[in-house]
């Protein structure tokens, strides 16, 4: 096998590699970096085998063609060793095609793992909670908290005791309204807890972090308060009970009912409104 083509297969073999690498990446939930640079490695390895391939192992000749009035057997053999010739530099092709075969398919599959994105995988238990009835609420520290804990303009954020915060369903944010704030649903009527609110913290538009509460000094001039999203500005109103009034989310914050223990300190008075998390297809028909 000539240089060129041995540099083609390893070319070849390397976007398999790197498409392998992004599968591994994706499944392992690896940084962004990695991804992008092993998906981008395997496009590259495979451009640069082609162009390669293109111009040194794929036989290529410009000639003009003569028309002599009658054959010349002299020029018939020249013809039928130069077709033999220029099949040399191809000798190799199957495995050639074949290392071409496994980087077209490794980085196909690749391809076919971001897919997982558009929803929750099978099996996973994305609209699932650690929240319970009388499940209490603490800091991330670990310590109780209770409604005095939550003063009006600001929000805290809360996780269920005992649960990993590092799951989708743990994090909440309270904040505290006065009572002629609240408008909550006929159904959630009794869902505060002395004037707090608990919502989920994931955003239903892309699953980013709720961190800003909107809460005017003059409602004469600004609207009320609100839950927003830094990322994509998303809004939500606490005290309706979460509805979207601005951005693209699609659907209102998941709110936990709240209560008060025999310690006058917050638990969870049941579990959320609806799913937690970024919206996917058929969300809704779940959403309560």
């Amino acid at each position: 096998m000539r240089v060129p083509e041995r540099i083609v297969l390893a070319l070849l073999l390397a976007a398999t590699a790197a498409a392998a690498t992004f599968a591994v990446a994706y499944a392992l939930e690896w940084s962004t970096q990695v991804l992008g640079l092993a998906l981008g490695g395997a496009l590259v390895a495979i451009a640069a085998a082609l162009i390669l391939a293109g111009k040194r192992v794929a036989p290529g000749e410009e000639v003009t063609e003569q028309r002599p009035k009658l054959a010349d057997p002299a020029e018939e053999r020249q013809l039928e060793l130069d077709i033999e010739r220029a099949g040399e530099g191809v000798s190799r092709r199957g495995v050639l095609l074949g290392g071409a075969a496994a980087a077209g398919t490794a980085l196909g599959g690749a391809l076919v793992f971001p897919v997982a994105s558009l929803g929750p995988k099978p099996g996973d238990r994305i609209g699932s909670s650690p929240w319970r009835r009388g499940t209490r609420v603490v800091g991330e520290s670990g310590g109780r908290i209770a409604p005095d804990d939550v003063k009006v303009g600001t929000f805290v954020t809360g996780f269920p005791d005992g649960a990993d915060q590092r799951e989708l369903g743990s994090p909440v944010v309270l904040v505290r309204l006065r009572p002629d704030d609240l408008e909550l649903p006929s159904d959630r009527s009794d869902w505060d807890a002395e004037g707090v609110v608990a919502f989920s913290k994931i955003c239903t538009h892309a699953g980013c972090t709720i961190n800003l509460y909107r809460y005017p000094l003059f409602p004469a001039q600004s609207p009320g308060p609100a839950l927003v999203c830094p990322c994509h500005y998303s809004t939500f109103d606490p005290a309706t009970g979460g509805n979207r009034i601005f951005g693209p989310a699609g659907r209102a914050l998941p709110q936990l009912p709240l209560a008060l223990d025999d310690e006058g300190l917050l638990v969870a008075a049941g579990e959320f409104s609806g799913p937690i998390g970024p919206s996917w297809w058929g969300v809704r028909k779940r959403d309560s």
